[in-house]
């Protein structure tokens, strides 16, 4: 069903193209473009069939040539609106679009709004409001991995995954209202409070997976964060510049020379890193210094990957000062170890492991593995590294482990990662909702509280796609379901 009776035009491409595209949609897409399409041979457009290409020249009022141009022809509801459409392909100068444009609008076209067209896609059923938001996201995607999660959003797979919570919560609100509303139906069987604790149980659990995914996602569209820590002069700001390819970072042999957080953001296979150099952990009286030093704590616990940077040289002395509260700091992220500046002195990695680090994490990362070669990437939450931030070799080495740790943490998440803030926020009040839930079977709440918490949950999700659940819809699974009278 459309929901539309107006025909929108609008200029598809970037400019500076070799082709250009100008979209047409909505009931006289067909007759307006006939106004300026002349086929080279063959029927007209309103006799051809969907999905076909056509070629021929577009024609001024008085006559004169416009261009050679391919046309698509896409009739209801097979094509991106749900609605007639097309789409003419021309030389790519912004005099001809132009000129396109306004003979559409002359007659009678209306020029489409920012984002109309995938409006008019939803609300003619086309998509739903995430998949709808998706494609801005394809549109945005910058890197591999944000191309591929805008990609999967956009064909359904987080709608389908909430299309299956929708309907199992629809089946524990349908079993509440049973009971509710038909509680004097002498024949009728209603499912003990165990069963619908258990199937509460399991929503939750899967609310709480896609919320807890947004961290990844989010990270992953803007840039994992990675914070780079340590003492002063244990090559942070080095080592920033070498995973950057660029001088970004002011190094010297001056104590405190960085003394205030540096950001920026680099493409490591396909996935997107916001790197921070913070200023060097150490005691001091400078108040400025002190005020890098506090920013360097609060970015070690914004960071998914925490990147601690010991000077070989003076390893034991800088691990016994910070490792305590860096693995502290670190818990649920990933930290790895570098040892910097190996070239100047061997370093016994597994050594300094066992006693600064390992014991320390035993109790702290969910596993007791250690990654303690410098040859090997370990898939656990510590990993160690022996090289220098100088030596290409050893920062190809880095990067991937970086790159295999963010695959990690990707595929952890599951195959459904949130990305939109909007959405987290809607998943966020619907796992509350379903606290309530279960703490209200579990307390023998009445049911009329419980179904109400439940149509809340329900609520909070139909926001994120953009439909609702009706009474009309509750009773239809009661009665096909539960065969309640005859």
């Amino acid at each position: 069903m459309q929901h539309t009776s107006s025909t929108i035009c609008a200029i598809a491409t970037a400019p500076g193209g070799a082709i250009g595209i100008v979209r047409i949609s909505g009931p006289s897409a067909i007759a307006l473009t006939e106004t300026l399409f002349r086929p080279q041979q063959g029927a007209p457009l309103r006799e051809r069939k969907s999905h076909s290409l056509t070629f021929g020249t577009l024609v001024a009022l008085d006559g004169s040539l416009i261009d050679e141009v391919l046309v698509s022809l896409f009739r209801p509801p097979h094509s991106y609106t749900g609605e007639e459409s097309v789409e003419i392909s021309c030389h790519g100068s912004q005099y001809i679009l132009q000129a396109v444009l306004r003979l559409l609008i002359d007659a009678g076209a209306v020029p489409a709004a920012p984002g109309e067209f995938t409006q008019r896609a939803f609300l003619n059923g086309r998509m739903d409001l995430s998949q709808a938001e998706a494609v801005a996201d394809v549109i945005a995607s910058t890197t591999a991995s944000n191309h591929r999660i805008a990609m999967s959003q956009m064909r359904g797979d987080f709608s389908r995954e909430l299309e299956q919570l929708r309907e199992r919560l629809l089946h524990l609100t349908a079993l509440l209202e049973l009971e509710l509303d038909f509680s004097d139906h002498e024949d009728l069987e209603f499912a003990d409070r165990t069963e619908l604790a258990h199937l509460a149980e399991d929503l939750e659990q899967m609310v709480a997976r896609l919320v807890h995914s947004f961290a990844t996602g989010n990270a992953l569209k803007n840039g994992l964060p990675v914070a780079i820590v340590g003492s002063t002069n244990s090559g942070k700001s080095t080592l920033l510049n070498a995973l950057l390819h660029d001088e970004r970072a002011i190094v010297s042999d001056i104590h405190g020379t960085t003394r205030d957080v540096i950001e920026d953001t680099y493409n490591l296979g396909g996935t997107l890193f916001r790197f921070i150099d913070t200023a060097g952990l150490r005691t001091t009286t400078d108040t400025v210094e002190q005020m890098g030093i506090e920013r360097s704590w609060q970015k070690l616990s914004e960071a998914q990957i925490v990147l601690f940077v010991v000077d070989s040289t003076q390893a034991e002395t800088q691990l016994a000062a910070l490792a305590p509260q860096i693995l502290r700091d670190a818990r649920g992220k990933t930290l790895i170890v570098l040892f910097n500046k190996s070239d100047l002195v061997a370093v016994d990695i597994e050594a300094l492991t066992q006693k600064y680090l390992q014991e320390a994490t035993s109790s702290l990362l969910p596993s007791d593995k250690v990654g303690i070669s410098s040859d090997e990437v370990a898939s656990t939450d510590l990993h160690t590294l022996a090289g220098s931030a100088h030596a290409a070799a050893d920062i190809e080495r880095l990067t991937t482990l970086l790159v295999e740790v963010a695959a990690a943490r990707t595929a952890d998440a599951g195959a459904v990662v949130v990305t939109n803030a909007r959405h987290y926020a809607a998943l966020t009040e619907a796992l509350a909702d379903l606290h309530r839930v279960r703490h209200g079977l579990a307390t023998h709440l009445s049911g009329d509280f419980v179904a109400q918490d439940l149509r809340e949950c329900l609520f909070h999700l139909a926001q994120i796609t953009g439909g609702a659940i009706t009474t009309d819809e509750v009773l239809g699974t009661i009665f096909r379901h539960f065969c309640v009278g005859k």
